[in-house]
């Protein structure tokens, strides 16, 4: 299997580069492929901006999914936009490793998503869901928290954990095809002692060694959706999202 690993942590001695560094000795111990694009190591830059296209489709105003979709048929992209893309495009499973800042990811993957997910060959015109551009891919999000589990549970102070990542996992990583994995968490880090971090990084490697057994985020084919773009009559919501809101089908 090829693996691709992308990192977001400014601290290589921190725990989520314990836990990078646990993935990827697990994985090619299986005689998995890996890569790794450590974000921050490489000094990835997070502003989509004109500069990311050798030549543009459409000057003055900056359209920048239009542009994309130029890019993709001439490999007109920048080159370390197109060095990420063709990680993407090699790999089977996407995981990303980061900590949980403000109910979400650091600002540099979230410019990943921006430069890389790019219009016309994730998604776009050739679907979304269960048909973008990278349907038959895995992705799984690995994340360190400084909350302690009943907080983000059902009625917890800081709301359900699903809803925290449901736009990353759904919005994101399911919007351009990929079959999302449960998410592996690791909560209260720097409150816990290093046996208990310990405990952490054997059960990811537990996870990694298991990884065609770990179950799937549940989640809507386009085919359940009709042509008023809700629900049809008779599907019931299945994911974060689609129960979060009156008027959700019963």
């Amino acid at each position: 299997m090829k693996v691709h690993i992308v990192y977001a942590h400014p601290q290589a001695t921190s725990f989520n580069g314990a836990l990078l560094r646990r993935s990827v000795e697990a994985l090619e111990s299986q005689g998995h492929e890996v890569q790794v694009s450590d974000l921050y190591a490489m000094g990835f830059n997070p502003v989509a901006s004109a500069h990311d296209f050798k030549e543009r489709r459409f000057e003055g105003h900056l359209q920048y999914d239009r542009e994309q979709k130029h890019a993709v048929g001439q490999r007109g992209f920048s080159d370390d936009i197109q060095a990420e893309i063709d990680k993407v495009l090699w790999c089977d499973l996407l995981i990303l490793q980061f900590p949980l800042w403000w109910y979400s990811v650091p600002a540099i993957m979230k410019g990943w998503f921006d430069r890389v997910f790019a219009n016309g060959l994730m998604y776009g015109q050739l679907g979304r869901f269960d048909q973008g551009g990278l349907k038959g891919k895995r992705a799984m999000v690995s994340t360190t928290t400084g909350c302690f589990p009943d907080m983000v549970e059902a009625g917890g102070i800081m709301g359900h954990l699903d809803v925290m990542l449901w736009h990353l996992q759904y919005g994101t990583l399911h919007y351009v095809g990929f079959d999302v994995l449960e998410p592996f968490v690791t909560y209260s880090v720097r409150y816990e002692d290093d046996a208990a971090r310990a405990q952490y990084l054997d059960a990811l490697e537990a996870r990694l060694r298991n990884i065609e057994q770990v179950p799937l985020k549940s989640a809507h084919l386009n085919e359940e959706f009709g042509a008023d773009w809700k629900l049809k009559a008779g599907i019931a919501p299945r994911t974060t999202g689609h129960l979060s809101f009156p008027g959700s089908p019963a």
